[in-house]
């Protein structure tokens, strides 16, 4: 029935904001800015009418969740970031039908998740900022999904992605973008040295892991990668612990995946954390090799033990 139209990784670092302002970073993030532009432009062309987030600054400890509220209003300043982001205006429309939908697909997956479509939680800035740019006119519907998972696997993340996409294509009536919002390496820069990191990343050997992850992707490696995303999640510093990259590439198809990533805003240091917007093309799956959901299968073993 529906379409998964466009899937990306994209950068949403709060300095994008601060490169529209007047001062010293003026212009900084343009590279950026005009990759989400880019974006927003193909899902245009592509007829997508509602853009998935997966958000690396939305934090959870248990379960998954899924803002689909109708509609958010109101200005918003980063608890993190202050200085980065203050009094940012907002105004979007959400999509309660597919909310509630994919919510319904994840948890048949085994998948435990919660859709929110009457909530007064407004959405973090992994969902606002690269909205703010690829949908200043409201044209898409926007849904966020908690991607900063504190106590989650990583293979449950993968299975709630090729969830989602078998909830679009099968059940819903229409097409949709998937962003997963976050960095490569997130390990910013020391208190005191930011400045001096505003640029660059924290240590050679993080932007050169992040390289080769960059290559691998552009390469089509995928068995090799997915293999290697726990280890990187905690060695690289992954943002989010790489929740929303397991997310993305279960939508993908997981090892199986075939596509080659497409960078259209090349690989730059942001206070100490390395960043990308990239796409990937959606290619037919059968989602054979994506992983089965781990929670589920803890809670059968340990129902299972309890019986005994």
């Amino acid at each position: 029935m529906g379409k998964l139209a466009l899937v990306a990784k994209i950068t949403h670092v709060p300095s994008m904001y601060l490169s529209e302002l007047d001062g010293p970073r003026k212009g900084c993030r343009q590279a950026a800015i005009d990759g989400h532009h880019e974006i927003g432009k193909r899902c245009r062309e592509l007829g997508v009418d509602t853009i998935i987030v997966f958000d690396t600054h939305w934090l959870v400890n248990a379960g998954y969740h899924i803002n689909c509220a109708p509609h958010w209003e109101g200005t918003y300043t980063s608890g993190e970031l202050p200085h980065f982001i203050s009094n940012m205006p907002y105004d979007l429309n959400g999509n309660p039908e597919l909310g509630n939908l994919l919510a319904k697909v994840c948890n048949e997956q085994g998948v435990e998740a919660l859709a929110h479509d009457s909530t007064t939680l407004a959405p973090e800035y992994g969902t606002l900022v690269p909205m703010r740019y690829m949908n200043q006119d409201n044209h898409f519907k926007v849904i966020s999904v908690s991607a900063l998972c504190t106590v989650h696997y990583l293979n449950d993340s993968a299975r709630l992605g090729w969830a989602m996409r078998k909830a679009i294509e099968e059940q819903y009536d229409g097409t949709v973008a998937i962003l997963a919002s976050g960095s490569l390496s997130h390990r910013f820069a020391q208190n005191g040295q930011a400045p001096d990191f505003s640029d660059k990343v924290w240590s050679p050997f993080l932007e050169t892991l992040d390289h080769e992850v960059v290559r691998m992707w552009e390469n089509a490696e995928w068995e090799k990668f997915c293999g290697m995303l726990p280890e990187y999640a905690i060695k690289g510093h992954g943002e989010g612990m790489m929740h929303d990259t397991a997310m993305m590439l279960g939508a993908l198809g997981w090892s199986e995946y075939d596509g080659k990533a497409e960078v259209l805003t090349p690989y730059f240091g942001s206070s100490g954390t390395g960043q990308i917007n990239c796409v990937f093309p959606v290619t037919p799956q059968t989602g054979n090799a994506v992983p089965a959901p781990q929670a589920s299968k803890q809670a059968e073993l340990a129902y299972g033990e309890s019986r005994v």
